[in-house]
């Protein structure tokens, strides 16, 4: 009665007591850090203390635990994630002026803060402990005000969730078999139309921050990042607070037990993108890296594939207008417009044109490999040097980086089989089975040590650099294993001033293109359907952007529409007048 300051969020004067003494607003449940101060005369005669807080001997009784929210934990997943991300060279802005201000959005539109009212579901929660209340007092917690900025330099969060921490009994009834306090009812209540927030889409939201700013790496890259442990992902709860326990519905949130999947994380941005009503993002124009120009070049120098072919992609682009500013630049929520995945649109450019000049029918490029293989043998090495390198063989570059690939895909599919799932930091949910959890745990390790010494396997000690090439190849090497600099006479002729293909021919992987919004797919993919070339082309790219082929296959058959549009409305126009 005698406290009659307003409440700072509702403007109130209806003020309750929590068992630990703090004011705390009847409206709106704000909790205040003015304490009552109470004059205890059976304690001590002529003494006067003030009430102890009940949240010390709470943290006591869950094991040195505190609360903690879902939302907190993802906030320490993204943390790590851009930090990772920073290290490996992406600009600074990106954590705090692009991130941060998408996970502040985000955080706003599904009503778990920056809002005046909480979801219903955290009403109806704290509805049922309206009755009981209790007090945060723990100084030590990782207070939800402090977590959700991702600069630590930022703070000041309003929300009417930040209440919910001073109730104590929320954890008691609605996550009993979780370490957080909203664990349980976070998998129960539906937020289809809210986007709930899943560990892929924390790569989602990293992905369109490096989409925001242009950075120079792609969807595939990031992931490829992800699966070499560059960027924290797997086990990524193994970096939280101590005092943030995570047990039963709680790893099943954050713990992951697979790869991430290209497609899921690409849809996913997109979602997340229109959800949080995003504006035009800003132009992919011919100088950014994801323009399909400079995509082409990288991954015709990772494919070991001669630098001419770059002039033949820039055409093809020119040619059917993906390289259009409007073409590549997202813009969230519009329905009209097809998403662009970059990296596999660029790889399928190439795809077409190694078509449109060796045709890859299993029969005519083998063709132009015997006459190239007899043109650079008849010809000497000053003549090679004056005449712009050899003229290229498939079936020379088909064998050497066949070679390579099987080396590489080997060594992939190996290490991923002796992937460790669990954790390297050991889980425990009792401080009492502590110890014996740690002695298990270093029991394991040296079990493996010990039975890696006797097979043979050496386990290295760092991770090494990543890089954005997985294959490499360096001109100086003398076994001509680099095909670079060699030349694309040999399959072309000069006509009317203009150099064509000597190929008149074409074939196209479909006639006609599927619905993608009812099946899914452009059109359908089968190895026994096409050429052992053509496959191997689709498996070579398929490796480099850890995708599955009929991904690029699709993007194949899209550009394919696009560049003979015109032959195929006549033909198919011609065939409809034949059958009536």
């Amino acid at each position: 009665r005698d406290f009659n300051e307003r409440c700072a969020q509702c403007s109130e004067v209806n003020w309750g007591l929590t068992d630990g003494g703090r004011f705390y607003c009847r409206s709106c449940h704000n909790v205040t850090e003015r304490t009552r101060e109470v004059v205890n005369t059976d304690f001590i005669t002529n003494s006067r203390v003030q009430t102890i807080s009940k949240g010390s001997r709470k943290q006591e009784e869950n094991d040195g635990g505190s609360e903690w929210y879902i939302c907190e934990g993802f906030q320490l997943v993204l943390k790590k994630q851009v930090e990772a991300l920073e290290a490996l060279g992406v600009c600074p802005q990106m954590k705090d002026e692009i991130l941060c201000n998408f996970w502040r959005c985000y955080l706003q539109k599904s009503k778990q803060a920056y809002c005046k009212r909480p979801a219903p579901e955290t009403v109806k929660t704290l509805s049922v402990c309206e009755s009981s209340t209790d007090v945060d007092s723990d100084p030590e917690r990782p207070s939800l005000l402090h977590l959700l900025s991702l600069s630590e330099s930022e703070g000041d969060l309003q929300t009417d969730c930040s209440f919910a921490s001073s109730v104590s009994k929320v954890s008691e009834s609605t996550s009993v078999y979780s370490g957080s306090v909203d664990g349980s009812l976070y998998l129960m209540k539906n937020q289809k139309e809210k986007l709930r927030m899943t560990m892929p889409m924390t790569l989602s939201f990293c992905y369109m921050a490096l989409l925001w700013v242009r950075e120079p790496i792609t969807l595939s890259e990031l992931l490829r990042y992800v699966v070499e442990g560059h960027i924290p992902y797997l086990n990524v709860f193994q970096h939280f607070p101590e005092k943030m326990k995570l047990c039963g519905l709680d790893l099943k949130i954050f713990c992951v037990e697979s790869w991430p999947v290209y497609e899921e994380v690409f849809d996913q941005m997109h979602e997340l993108a229109a959800f949080l009503d995003l504006p035009r993002f800003p132009d992919i124009t011919e100088s950014c890296f994801l323009h399909p120009d400079m995509l082409c070049m990288k991954y015709l120098m990772e494919a070991n594939l001669p630098d001419e072919l770059h002039i033949w992609t820039c055409r093809v682009v020119k040619k059917i207008g993906i390289g259009e500013v409007d073409f590549l630049t997202l813009v969230p929520g519009n329905k009209s417009t097809r998403k662009v995945k970059y990296d596999v649109l660029a790889v399928a450019v190439i795809v077409v044109v190694l078509k449109l000049l060796f045709l890859l029918d299993d029969h005519y490029e083998w063709l132009l490999s015997e006459y190239a293989e007899e043109r650079n043998k008849n010809n000497t090495e000053v003549y090679i040097f004056y005449s712009g390198g050899p003229y290229f063989e498939f079936k020379k570059w088909y064998e050497v980086v066949k070679h390579s690939l099987d080396v590489k895909q080997k060594k992939l599919d190996e290490e991923r089989a002796k992937y460790l799932w669990r954790c390297e930091k050991p889980l425990f949910y009792s401080v009492k089975n502590k110890s014996k959890v740690l002695k298990r745990r270093q029991m394991v390790v040296n079990l493996q040590n010990q039975f890696g010494k006797l097979s043979g396997s050496v386990q290295c000690a760092e991770k090494p650099n990543p890089s954005s090439f997985q294959l490499s190849w360096s001109e100086k090497n003398t076994d001509g294993s680099c095909f670079h600099g060699h030349s694309l006479k040999g399959v072309l002729q000069e006509k009317r001033g203009l150099l064509t293909a000597m190929n008149p021919d074409y074939w196209l992987c479909t006639v006609k293109l599927c619905n993608e919004k009812l099946c899914g797919h452009l059109a359908h993919y089968k190895e026994v359907e096409f050429p052992q070339s053509y496959h191997f082309v689709l498996g070579l790219f398929s490796f480099l952007l850890r995708v599955q082929p009929s991904y690029i296959h699709d993007e194949v058959c899209m550009i394919e529409h696009k560049l003979f549009n015109k032959k195929l409305y006549k033909k198919l126009k011609y065939n409809t007048v034949l059958r009536s």
